[in-house]
């Protein structure tokens, strides 16, 4: 309300100012003009916005200038709009810098001054002495002094007060109670810790109508001060909005509610407000706009609500209610409400239908827990423009949703639905943003399915099992600005329906089964303001061309069959993903693009040295250059990326030694340089320098030393992967250092390492932009490649090195470990006895060193060891019997002619014959009692079917039955005839 009352009163104060000058009738006071020069003078004018402020004939008349307006009646200037001027085709702001000079005092009549977001050195006292001042606009100016004029409390006719984001500090109040007449003040983002009681003096103004305080840092003992009596309050205070300021509950309920007469829209978002929502806000019957959102609030909605006749808005997202949401509908006005905020609480319960609120026409209902469908049936048409339903677990079809006539934007993205989608859309003629991913969509859409959407401009159908059938020569009815296709089968040729789409800022068609050369149309008619193109997980081939669109555009063509020399990418790309293709030549291309902050060419056929031009990628986080086929050394200028989070040059022909300058990448958390030709030692200063790093991966080289005990100062070392070198000396003491892997808890809910990359304002997920870390691993045998689970992985491999000495004791402190490998050394001593503590080991390979003694007690404890390698030492006595040792076969312990035991076929000395016979009996008695029952059933099973295969064939057959019974007439007599011949013999 108030932004329309000061609009409607600047386009007046323009129109009586200038009435006359259009009419050629008034001319300036001459010493306001000369004044207005003076002032001028003091201005640095950068961008020629006064170039109509002349001292010449034909411009004297200073009514007519620029940015001044005059009272139309006497000439006097009564307005100055100085403020600066945001340029959309520059990208920038355009505005003054300088001195405010005092000539300003000879505009008597002055009653708006705007100087807003401009730079001065400070804000002068005299501007307190324009005693007809109305309108002053201070805001976003940056002042090299921070000194506040208190004398603009003298301003006794002042109305506005706009000081919002200037560098002022403010330490008292008493100039503010003299404002009488304010009814507009604004000083958000100003520091007010020092202000003492000013949200109290200002709500005391008996004028004022909206008090803006955002993120003011206003202190919490202002609350003393609300234990006064509250009297003299505003009766016309409407508009209150303390956002951002931390506040407690008690400081804001405690006076709050007083207005309760008045106050028709309040903002109290990102503050500290806790347990349920009060009652007491249904008593603010005149309340049109609440806004509690991000606090920490519980419960649900009180009954209260629903005397609150006149509310239109209400914002609760980014709190912890609980209610279900039938239960939450219940509690509103049904005929008042036009936008509903539930976005990110823990809301329940199906979807009611929500067309009874005859109002509404903005829904949020983002990230719940809602379950259930939707309504069979809504029961009237409804005004709605925006349903956010995305992030829940919704089922079932989607409804009939031709009620929603004038639905502009639809997301139900990422819950459990099904069926097809294609019908539901075409009655949604004024649909213009579509968000349907991440479900169980299934079916074709075809261009009668979305004929009738001729406003659509977002367009997202990713992780779905759709199949879009359109005709290569189709022409779209819409112009889409967004397009998500991931996962979505677009049919084997490139879809020729996107020649028409030449607005696009977002196009996805990764994984999208497209086998075929990409037609130089596309490159060419690539949108100037492309800011994403995602074409990676397809079989594209040929050529990729010189691009030169995009507006910092993100650029993903991985997992293609793309090759050729490297193209040009337009200089202020922000990310660069090109692996697993098959590009080759030198990258020295990318030098000028000097905005990267994400660059993967990992897996192709990359060659030649790296160029020492790094140091213009200052931006980088990420540098993915594995599995190519770069020679020659890490150049110095790597030093020069002191953003760096995550490089991998792993599976290259580099030489040479690991640059001193990477100390200065102290921002590291994922180092990997393995499988090249690197040489030196391990550097000392890599456990200070990087201390950040969670990966340290520097496998297969020609590294020889010893471990520099400096590495143990890493903390937060998750991986630490030194095997097959040439590293000599013992392993450090001072393993217990490793701090991240001695912590009992690992893992993280989504066990993955990530960098978030740039947010893609009209993507919705900018989850789809993250970059996800990877490590290969020796892992059971095999190289493994971790990426979503990296975050879970906790391992230390110093395998296939010469190191010697023993085990240190403190391995047993690194209780996180899920892979330990020191094979391959010539490591003495004995096994660590509590190395049983290691509970989540599943890798454990000690083989092929010099170990002596028995294998620990406490070995038997690791019930979560997946693979156990003790082979190749000298180890002796008897193996601790328990369900895992015994479970691995005897190569896990071969090689120790000392050791005894099961699975060993050895037994150990002192072992009874007994004990072994009574071991062979009882594997007797089992395959006895196995071959019995087998026996037994095979006679069954072989007497059954042997008798009916034979009777059945003399049943059918009488021709075998009669032959049969004429043979065993024949067979019967022979026997008869031999038995008595055997008998006569007998009786002789």
């Amino acid at each position: 309300m108030m932004d329309l009352y000061r609009r409607v009163l600047y386009l007046l104060v323009i129109f009586l100012c200038n009435k006359n000058l259009v009419l050629g009738i008034t001319r300036c006071v001459e010493h306001e003009r000369i004044a207005l020069l003076q002032f001028k003078t003091g201005l640095i004018d950068d961008y020629a916005l006064l170039n109509s402020w002349k001292n010449s004939s034909n411009a004297r008349d200073c009514c007519q200038w620029r940015r001044v307006g005059c009272n139309n009646a006497t000439g006097r200037v009564v307005l100055l709009d100085l403020s600066a001027i945001i340029s959309e085709e520059l990208e920038q702001t355009l505005g003054f810098s300088g001195k405010i000079n005092s000539s300003l005092l000879s505009l008597s009549s002055l009653t708006y001054l705007d100087l807003s977001g401009n730079s001065f050195t400070r804000i002068p006292e005299f501007i307190g002495s324009l005693k007809n001042l109305q309108h002053l606009k201070l805001s976003n100016i940056q002042l090299t002094s921070p000194k506040f004029p208190y004398q603009l409390g003298n301003l006794s006719n002042l109305q506005t007060l706009d000081l919002a984001s200037t560098s002022v500090v403010i330490k008292n109040t008493d100039w503010l109670a003299r404002l009488s007449l304010l009814k507009y003040l604004n000083l958000s983002y100003i520091d007010l810790s020092e202000s003492g009681g000013l949200l109290y003096t200002a709500i005391k103004l008996p004028s004022l109508v909206e008090l803006q305080l955002i993120n003011c840092m206003l202190p919490n003992n202002t609350a003393k001060s609300f234990l006064d009596p509250m009297t003299n309050l505003s009766k016309s205070f409407a508009v209150l909005d303390i956002n951002s300021n931390n506040l407690p509950t008690s400081m804001i309920y405690s006076w709050l509610f007083n207005f309760s007469g008045s106050l028709t829209d309040i903002y109290l978002s990102d503050n500290a407000l806790l347990d349920t929502i009060p009652e007491a806000f249904g008593t603010i019957t005149n309340l049109k706009t609440l806004d509690l959102t991000n606090n920490g609030l519980e419960g649900g909605i009180p009954s209260s609500f629903r005397n609150l006749n006149h509310l239109h808005s209400l914002h609760l997202s980014a709190n912890n209610l609980a209610q279900d949401l039938p239960s939450l509908f219940n509690n509103l006005p049904v005929r008042s409400l036009q936008v509903l905020d539930l976005y990110a609480n823990q809301l329940s319960g199906p979807l009611p239908d929500f067309t009874t609120f005859t109002a509404l026409t903005e829904l949020y209902l983002k990230l719940n827990q809602l379950n259930g469908s939707f309504p069979e049936k809504f029961k009237q048409s409804s005004n709605l423009w925006i349903l956010d339903l995305a992030d829940n677990h919704i089922t079932g079809p989607l409804p009939d949703l031709s009620v929603f006539v004038s639905l502009r934007e639809l997301y139900f993205e990422r819950n459990l639905l099904h069926g097809t989608l294609s019908e539901r859309l075409g009655s949604l003629s004024k649909l213009e943003s579509l968000g349907a991913s991440s479900n169980f969509f299934q079916g074709t859409i075809s261009e009668q399915h979305v004929t009738n959407l001729s406003r659509l401009v977002y367009l997202d159908l990713s992780y779905n099992s759709l199949a879009l059938d359109l005709s290569p020569d189709w022409s779209p009815p819409f112009q889409l600005d967004v397009i998500w296709l991931s996962s979505c089968k677009l049919g084997s040729s490139f879809p020729g329906w996107l020649k028409t789409q030449t607005n696009l800022s977002v196009l996805d068609i990764s994984d999208a089964g497209i086998n075929d050369t990409v037609p130089s149309w596309f490159w060419e008619s690539l949108n100037p303001g492309l800011r994403y193109l995602n074409m990676s997980s397809n079989q594209m081939h040929g050529r990729v061309p010189n691009l030169v669109f995009g507006k910092q555009p993100l650029i993903d063509m991985r997992s293609n069959n793309f090759s050729g020399s490297l193209p040009l990418f337009p200089l202020d790309t922000i990310a660069l993903i090109l692996s697993n293709n098959m590009f080759t030549g030198p990258i020295s291309s990318l030098c000028n693009v000097t905005t990267l902050n994400r660059l993967d060419l990992s897996n192709n056929k990359l060659s030649g040295m790296l160029p020492n031009c790094l140091n213009n990628l200052d931006s980088l986080y990420i540098l993915n250059l594995e599995n190519n086929k770069f020679t020659g050394t890490i150049p110095a200028s790597i030093g020069a990326l002191q953003l760096l989070h995550m490089t991998s040059m792993r599976g290259n022909s580099l030489t040479g030694e690991i640059p001193l300058s990477l100390r200065n990448c102290k921002e590291l958390q994922l180092l990997d340089l393995g499988e090249n030709q690197l040489s030196g030692t391990i550097p000392e200063w890599m456990g200070e320098s990087l201390s950040l790093l969670l990966v340290l991966s520097l496998p297969s080289n020609q590294f020889h030393g010893t471990i520099p005990a400096s590495l143990c100062k890493l903390k937060k070392i998750q991986i630490l992967d030194l095997s097959v070198n040439n590293i000599s000396g013992n392993i450090p003491k001072c393993l217990d250092n490793f701090s991240e892997m001695t912590m009992r808890e690992k893992g993280t809910p989504d066990a993955s390492i990530e960098y978030n990359a740039i947010g893609l304002e009209r993507t919705r997920l900018i989850s789809r932009s993250r970059y996800v870390f990877k490590v290969l691993l020796q892992w059971k045998g095999r190289q493994s490649e971790y990426q979503k689970t990296l975050g879970l992985v906790v391992s230390l491999d110093l395998s296939s090195n010469s190191l010697t000495g023993e085990i240190p004791d403190q391995i047993a402190s690194l209780l996180a470990l899920v892979a330990l490998n020191l094979s391959r050394n010539s490591l003495t001593g004995r096994i660590p006895e509590h190395v049983g503590l290691l509970k989540r080991l599943d890798f454990l390979d000690l083989s092929r060193n010099n170990l002596v003694g028995g294998i620990p007690s406490s070995l038997s404890q690791l019930t979560n060891i997946g693979v156990l390698d003790l082979s190749f030492n000298n180890l002796s006595g008897r193996i601790p019997k328990s369900t895992q040792l015994q479970s691995f076969d005897t190569p896990s312990y071969t090689g120790n002619p000392a050791l005894c035991g099961s699975p060993l076929p050895n037994g150990c000395p002192g072992d009874g014959p007994r004990a072994g016979r009574q071991e062979d009996v009882a594997e007797e008695e089992v395959n006895e009692a196995l071959i019995s029952k087998g026996f037994y059933v095979s006679i069954v099973v072989g007497f059954a079917f042997g008798f009916w295969a034979f009777s059945g064939t003399l049943i059918v057959k009488d021709s075998w039955r009669h032959a049969y019974f004429e043979l065993f007439n024949v067979v019967k007599d022979h026997v008869l005839v031999t038995v008595e011949i055997w008998f006569s013999r007998l009786k002789r």
